[in-house]
């Protein structure tokens, strides 16, 4: 028996059409760039009830990146640990800030132990959009942005913090190296009042868990001022959770800013253009090959019109 006319065609657009096939199970592309000057050790913790990353955390030396699929409908978290070592003795696995608790790199499920810069995404959400922010709620540990890229619909605007806010945090707030002795160690990590306090006004619980009786404080102001688009308390919504569509995501920790950069999208108001490594990993386009967009519609006018007849 002869080859079908459309087999050629088939043979010829394979990897087109294995290439929509994979886009339709991987919704985006996230990746993770360090800027800082030392080595960042990203953690990710999914949410109940969503698919798992390939992996719950890394390192990442400085001036690194490193791409990261994300399935259809993720909802989760990204941040980034500081100042980690492994014990020689035990090899047991602790940070200083934003520590996963689990003892290794991988963070296997656990989440970041306050206070911690969070970048939030869920993706595909109501009116598949994906919904994300970057939260100063559990405090902050160190810079980070995120950058849409290649998303429509929403407003697909970046958003973070890119403030040093461990220059600037209030001696009651201040977690402190113990490195040095003496009580006079470096600012790694500045605290939400909430968990400084753990008053309920602060915390937004309690008489103040609604919206209408928890607003903001001097300490989530102080927040708010140095990283307007970031949220600065629980209910800090309006200004702070951004929309997008079909995006892919750059999340970069020690944003700077800089004259130029390969970027698009790339500013926050009153910061300008930030430092950029782009991910090289977008959704897939016809670009390569659109002689194969025509011949597979051809190919499928041609089959359903021998099955009409």
């Amino acid at each position: 028996m002869g080859r079908p006319p459309h087999f050629s065609l088939i043979l010829l657009c394979s990897p087109l059409i294995l290439s929509l096939t994979v886009r339709t199970v991987l919704s985006a592309t996230f990746t993770l760039v360090n800027q800082c000057s030392y080595t960042v050790w990203p953690g990710i913790l999914s949410s109940a009830g969503t698919q798992p990353l390939s992996t719950t955390g890394l390192t990442l030396e400085s001036g690194d990146s490193f791409p990261i699929s994300v399935p259809t409908s993720w909802s989760g978290r990204i941040w980034g640990r500081t100042l980690c070592s492994q014990d020689p003795a035990t090899g047991k696995f602790t940070c200083a800030t934003a520590d996963c608790g689990s003892g290794t790199v991988e963070c296997s499920g656990a989440g970041a132990v306050p206070p911690a810069t969070l970048a939030e995404f869920t993706l595909n959400g109501s009116g598949g959009l994906d919904f994300y922010d970057v939260s100063l709620v559990d405090g902050y540990n160190l810079p980070m942005l995120v950058v849409p890229q290649g998303g429509a619909g929403g407003n697909c605007s970046s958003t973070g913090c890119l403030s040093d806010l461990n220059e600037s945090c209030p001696s009651e707030l201040k977690v402190v190296s113990s490195s040095g002795g003496g009580g006079g160690g470096e600012c790694v990590a500045c605290r939400s009042a909430c968990e400084a306090f753990g008053e309920a006004e602060y915390c937004c619980s309690g008489a103040y868990a609604t919206p209408d009786t928890c607003g903001p404080t001097q300490y989530s102001q102080a927040f708010k001022n140095a990283c307007p688009r970031a949220y600065s308390y629980a209910y800090d919504d309006k200004t702070s959770t951004f929309t997008c569509a079909s995006a892919d995501y750059i999340l970069t920790f020690c944003p700077t800013p800089s004259a130029s950069k390969k970027s698009s999208g790339g500013e926050i108001a009153g910061v300008g253009s930030v430092s950029l490594v782009s991910s090289g990993a977008h959704h897939f386009t016809y670009t390569s090959t659109p002689p194969c967009t025509l011949l597979i519609s051809l190919a499928a006018i041609s089959l359903l019109w021998r099955w009409h007849i």
